[in-house]
Order: C-alpha cells, then sequence, then structure tokens
C-alpha cells in the first residue's frame, strides 16, 4: 500500500492524542492499527476525547483525567446518560468562521458520526476484545441501544443540495477566466504581489481539479512522475493506498505545464520525478503544499468569484459536467472520481435543474395549443 502524506500526518497526530487515551482505548487503537486508516482512527479518538470529557465534566465518572477514567465507567453506564450525550453533541453550536458572525448547529450526520465511534469502541471491548479471562472487558453494550437517525433524503434532493453548491452550466470557465483576468484587480498592491508570484501554481490547481474530479488529498500527493502528458493521464493514489490512472482535460494540462515552467525558478523547486508536484518557498525551504494550504487557495478565489467553495465542490462541479457531456454513462463516471458504488455517481446526473424546469416548460406547452 502507497503511504501518503496525509497518512503519515494522521498516524503522527493519532500516536500523540493516543496518549491521552486509557489503556482500554490504547489497546483499541493498536488492534485496528491495520484495519483502519490513521484517519479513522484520529477521527473516532477524537470523539473518544469528547465522550471522556463529558463523563468527566457531568461527573458520571470520578476522575480528574481522561487517562484515568476506569472501564467500569462504560460497562455501568446508563441508557439515560448515553442518550443525553449524544443529545449534547446534538444540541451544540458553532461559528462557521472567526470572521463571520454566523452561527449553526451541529447536523444529523455529524451525529451519527459521534454514534458510530462509540458503538465501534464499545463493540469492542464488549465483543472483540479478549483479558486474560478469555473474556471480552465487559458484556452489557449500552451503545448497541442507541439507534443511528437515517438522514431521510431523495436522490433528487441530495442533488439539489449539490447543484445549490456547485458551479452549474458553463460557470466553471467562466470563474477560470475571472481568475486569469479579472481577479488581479480587486487586489491591494502587497496583495498583488503574492498573486503574481503564485499565478501559475494556483491557476494550476483550480484547473486541475475542475479538468479531472480528484479529491485534494490526491492532488497534493501528486509528484512529478505521476503526470504523463502524451497519453494525457495522472496516477493518483485513492482511498485505502490503492493506485490509479485519471484522464485530464487538455486544456488542465497545458495549465500545468505553464506552472512546471516557472516551478523551478519561483520556489527553488527540484525536477526529479519523486518530487511533489505542488509546492511553496517557505523560510528558505521548498516544501509540499499541504490539504490546508490548497482548500485556503480554493476558497480564496472562489469566494471573490462567487461563493466559498471547498476542493471537494470543484470535483463535485467535474463529477456533474462530466455527467453532462457523457449522457450519465455511469461505469465512465465511476471510473474517473474513484467511486466504488453507483449510487454516489448517480447523484450527478440528477443535478440539472434548470433541466427540470425547462421539461416543465415543454409539457405545459401542449397545453396551450389552439
Amino acid at each position: 500500500m502507497a503511504i501518503t502524506k496525509q497518512h503519515e500526518y494522521y498516524e503522527k497526530r493519532l500516536e500523540k492524542l493516543v496518549k491521552e487515551m486509557p489503556y482500554y482505548v490504547v489497546k483499541y487503537v493498536d488492534d485496528k492499527w491495520d484495519i483502519r486508516s490513521p484517519l479513522t482512527l484520529f477521527n473516532y479518538v477524537r470523539d473518544f476525547k469528547e465522550f471522556f470529557s463529558w463523563l468527566i465534566a457531568e461527573g458520571i465518572t470520578d476522575c480528574q483525567s481522561i487517562k484515568d477514567i476506569p472501564i467500569e465507567s462504560l460497562a455501568n453506564l446508563s441508557l439515560d446518560d448515553a442518550n443525553n450525550y449524544f443529545k449534547y453533541i446534538a444540541r451544540k453550536k458553532y461559528k462557521v468562521s472567526e470572521k463571520d458572525d454566523e452561527i449553526k448547529q451541529i447536523d444529523t450526520k455529524t451525529v451519527n458520526r459521534h454514534k458510530s465511534s462509540l458503538r465501534s469502541l464499545f463493540k469492542y471491548l464488549t465483543v472483540e476484545s479478549e483479558v486474560k479471562t478469555g473474556k471480552p472487558y465487559f458484556e452489557r453494550n449500552v451503545m448497541a441501544k442507541i439507534p443511528i437517525k437515517k438522514v431521510k433524503e431523495t436522490f433528487n434532493e441530495r442533488a439539489k443540495s449539490i447543484t445549490d453548491k456547485i458551479f452549474i452550466d458553463d460557470m466553471d470557465i467562466d470563474f477560470l477566466d475571472y481568475v486569469q483576468k479579472e481577479y488581479e484587480a480587486s487586489l491591494s498592491s502587497s496583495q498583488k504581489r503574492y498573486f503574481k508570484r503564485d499565478k501559475e501554481r494556483d491557476f494550476a490547481i483550480l484547473s486541475l481539479f475542475l479538468g479531472t474530479g480528484i479529491r485534494v488529498n490526491e492532488l497534493t500527493n501528486l509528484r512529478i512522475k505521476d503526470i504523463d502528458f502524451s497519453a494525457k493521464e495522472i496516477s493518483v493514489i485513492r482511498k485505502g493506498g490503492k493506485k490509479d490512472t485519471v484522464s485530464v482535460t487538455p486544456s488542465s494540462l497545458q495549465d500545468l505545464n505553464h506552472y512546471l515552467e516557472v516551478r523551478k525558478e519561483k520556489y527553488k523547486a527540484g525536477d526529479g520525478e519523486n518530487e511533489y508536484l505542488f509546492v511553496k518557498f517557505y523560510k528558505g525551504r521548498t516544501e509540499p503544499l499541504t490539504n490546508r494550504a490548497v482548500e485556503d487557495i480554493v476558497y480564496k478565489y472562489t469566494k471573490s468569484f462567487d461563493k466559498r467553495m471547498s476542493p471537494h465542490k470543484l470535483r463535485h462541479t467535474y463529477a456533474t459536467n462530466l455527467a453532462e457531456q457523457t449522457g450519465g454513462d455511469i461505469p465512465l463516471i465511476m471510473n474517473q472520481l474513484g467511486h466504488t458504488q453507483s449510487d454516489i455517481s448517480l447523484l450527478y446526473i440528477n443535478t440539472s435543474r434548470e433541466k427540470q424546469r425547462k421539461a416543465a416548460e415543454l409539457l405545459d406547452q401542449r397545453r396551450k395549443r389552439e
């Protein structure tokens, strides 16, 4: 399995977080290490930390430190207390950003993730583990009694939600044109200096998202050897460390080539085949861009053009355009996006609400015949 930067990053964060956990969580992580990805385990343990902190704050366990919470606190947890914890999670509110006063409430999907995390831990402690007696840590699994509330959405409603957050029709082309020709005019003198420095790199990133549909982690892990200009393809590492090949639009390859022409000079970057493709020059060192850095690049340009969008929304934009151009070729969409289930790809075939409106108008014209 290929080891990505994201894999290494979350391994380190997980190792640090586990040091704060009780011995039974340490054992859980060790036993799941080769089964779950570091990202999944990190998210699970982070959820455990919030749960344990709540147990202490509510006086349900008589401990000052998470590390000291005894296994009995979980074994004897009442159903009422378990339900109260998820009510606490569901009613939490958060600020959208530090610069914005908008307040949002945790959504059902996030609550479900917390439930799944704790279900996994409790299942391990009551079924999958074994102590010296040959039995699991304890037998009563209160989390098995907690239902996961399904998010009820039709395919059409899920597709509508995607459409509201992406570039539709030719807006992706308009967006790239804006970045090339108009964005600079909106900047101050100091901002223009940084824009000119990174213009080719940033534009290649935006263009590659919109010309391939790859994920942000797949983009940041690209190395120079992964680009095949003659075959018009790039090699990527999918989820689970699987290698895959993705077709690239010719215009995106051209934008990428423009970046490569200035990459060495602007970022003091090496041109060896194993060098990371997208880099920055910081404090005298050339470093690969992180996922967060790429997300910030996408946020900056999309917000200036129309609405703040993530790399994943650019992926959705590409997928919707691909579905339109191919007449909804599900196998092709699945292969290009690295989907393992066809129902995810089907979403992009249902995203054009404008087509629905036009179809309704055409149907209605029959009533207007004289």
